[in-house]
């Protein structure tokens, strides 16, 4: 790992913390998305502007291809929806009675799908008391309103941590969800290793079509045959696409090493990532480390460098700020600080922005135009977007 040139950031993280404490899915502008900011601003001091908060934890904010508005998702199971930095007054989305939220647990994900300005339809990924669920959405006649969601995929989950949530579009029009190792310490029923369960996994599923039985069709190419693309995290709580197709995810250590993985669309399929015979790149289970057939971590980070639960975030793909166009900002859940990283012929290249920032960051995310923002894990939850300045 090698560092930038000093980048500042000025201002003033529910995620699964470690157990010592996109076609593409937002893409780029659709046809009728209108521009993010009137002229572009050059300048690389990077701050992150509050733009509004929700009454409850704030996930995860995204949008819809060529929609302008803001979606946020809220822990308690509603999405909400700022026009313009205002907030509207009704919900979105109010599926709190049927999901188990707290801790670790409640609504996680949101993804739109391509083509949901023609079929309306977008997904979520949330909690039970013994499952994680993956549900079909659709909107409402009334565009500000959803009709209501119903379940597609249901993994039985042992215990409350290490959920995952995360879910997006890939550039092959495919859904793709990360899962978590089902909780506890240590991996304890040896699932991330396991290719016939679902737990501590990048899944891919079609969503426009259905096997017998299943409300969506495991593709062919598919390694393993069944849903299963990657193997062998821990809890990749948030991750996401690049327009190219790379993967870059933030999977949550055990309580020593915070990874940063990025693989390219060739290196995807089958991909094992480590856990838990690694730790990042460290022999975490003895006499099992058998570094051959795993894709290390670009970048480690130590909890002995106030490391604990790192939020996986985003390459930046907007109009606005064109000399930050190709990085990647991510954060920690504990730490108050902000990642800015470039990958350089193979190399992660990552710097910490000067400054501190808003605390307990549950995710750094894009909208429709590429604009990035950062949402917190608090009451209320604080939604702010990332700007840059000279």
């Amino acid at each position: 790992m090698r560092k930038l040139a000093s980048i500042g950031l000025g201002l003033g993280l529910l995620v699964a913390c470690g157990d010592s404490k996109k076609t593409e899915d937002s893409g780029p502008p659709g046809p009728d998305a209108p521009p993010a900011c009137a002229t572009p601003i050059a300048g690389e001091i990077v701050r992150p502007r509050l733009i509004g908060q929700t009454p409850g934890p704030a996930m995860l904010a995204t949008s819809p291809p060529g929609d302008p508005r803001l979606f946020v998702v809220e822990q308690s199971g509603l999405i909400r929806v700022f026009i313009d930095e205002d907030l509207q007054p009704e919900a979105f989305l109010d599926i709190s009675n049927d999901i188990v939220a707290g801790g670790e647990q409640g609504l996680l994900g949101l993804a739109f799908h391509p083509q949901y300005a023609t079929n309306g339809q977008f997904y979520v990924f949330y909690t039970l008391s013994n499952a994680n669920v993956v549900a079909r959405c659709t909107v409402s006649a009334n565009p500000a309103r959803a009709d209501g969601c119903a379940p597609i995929l249901s993994i039985p989950d042992f215990a409350s941590n290490h959920n995952g949530g995360m879910i997006e579009f890939g550039i092959d029009g495919l859904l793709y969800i990360g899962t978590g190792d089902g909780g506890g310490s240590g991996d304890p029923q040896r699932v991330a290793q396991n290719t016939s369960n679902l737990l501590g996994k990048i899944l891919r599923i079609d969503v426009n079509n259905k096997d017998s039985g299943k409300e969506y069709k495991v593709p062919a190419d598919n390694p393993f045959g069944n849903e299963v693309w990657m193997y062998g995290l821990r809890n990749p709580w948030r991750w996401s696409f690049d327009t190219n197709g790379d993967i870059w995810i933030g999977d949550v250590g055990q309580g020593a090493i915070e990874e940063i993985d990025v693989l390219t669309p060739s290196e995807q399929r089958g991909a094992n990532l480590g856990w838990s015979n690694f730790e990042g790149a460290n022999c975490f289970r003895q006499g099992m480390c058998n570094a051959g057939n795993v894709v290390m971590p670009k970048v480690g980070h130590a909890a002995s460098d106030g490391w604990h639960a790192i939020v996986g975030g985003q390459v930046y793909r907007g109009k606005c700020y064109p000399d930050l166009v190709g990085s990647y900002f991510y954060t920690d859940n504990e730490r108050d600080r902000i990642m800015r990283a470039q990958l350089v012929n193979g190399t992660l290249m990552t710097q910490e922005l000067v400054g501190t920032a808003p605390g307990s960051p549950a995710s750094i995310h894009a909208d429709s135009r590429g604009e990035l923002y950062l949402t917190t894990a608090q009451t209320p939850g604080r939604i702010y977007h990332l700007e840059a300045n000279p």
